[in-house]
């Protein structure tokens, strides 16, 4: 039998009943699994990872497979820096080559042999590891690090700790800084949580707990914000 004509449009009516039903739910299933679809497409690009920041430089322990530093213990999160932290590559490469002698803001209390000693300690360390608890050039942190070029290059003994450091010398304005001053960095939101040693236009040596032994700059966003204080050790 045929099918009667729609009394508005002259057109034939669709059929109705069974067929005509899952008709419709097939088509209504089709429209849900693509907006489905395209919700879990979404979810997946918005949760992706991010691609870490570059970091240039030639540190001596290779990266994991993640592309991170491997640590040989638990990492300390005491001395942990953020993404602002910036290494000075040029600084870095200048020192280990001998090429900078910041002799601009000498420490007159410093002699000349004596600051070429302690440039010669801070460049061989460059690029070793950080590691909590570490002295030498298998690992080492940031406390240990200035412990060790005062002790190494003109027999001055330091405490351990970063927050004995900060105790040591006398205070120093950041303006009057010369070579060979401590400058620490509340970094955890304790007292002087780390610990670097000052070189000289605005750069200063440290054992970085993502790059280890580095050069960066006080003029950095990372570190200007949590600068706390200098100490001169030699007077």
């Amino acid at each position: 039998m045929k099918n009667k004509k729609s009394p508005h449009t002259g057109k034939p009516r669709r059929k109705s009943g069974l067929l005509w039903s899952q008709t419709v739910n097939t088509v209504q299933q089709h429209k849900t699994s693509a907006v489905l679809v395209l919700l879990a497409l979404m979810f997946l690009n918005s949760c992706a990872p991010v691609a870490p920041r570059f970091r240039s430089g030639d540190p001596r322990s290779a990266p994991s497979a993640a592309g991170t530093r491997p640590m040989t213990i638990k990492k300390d999160t005491s001395n942990v820096q953020g993404k602002d932290e910036e290494a000075s590559v040029e600084g870095a490469g200048k020192i280990a080559s001998g090429a900078r002698s910041f002799k601009t803001e000498k420490n007159v209390a410093i002699s000349n042999l004596d600051q070429a000693k302690m440039m010669r300690e801070i460049s061989k360390m460059m690029g070793v590891s950080y590691k909590l608890g570490g002295e030498d050039d298998h690992g080492i942190d940031c406390s240990a690090y200035t412990m060790n070029v005062y002790k190494n290059s003109i027999g001055k003994a330091l405490p351990r700790s970063s927050g004995e450091q900060f105790k040591m010398g006398i205070p120093v304005t950041y303006e009057d800084l010369k070579f060979g001053d401590l400058v620490f960095f509340n970094t955890t939101g304790e007292v002087a949580s780390h610990v670097g040693m000052y070189l000289g236009d605005d750069l200063f040596a440290h054992a970085s707990v993502s790059l280890g032994v580095t050069i960066s700059s006080l003029g950095s966003f990372y570190y200007n914000q949590r600068y706390e204080g200098s100490r001169r050790i030699v007077q």
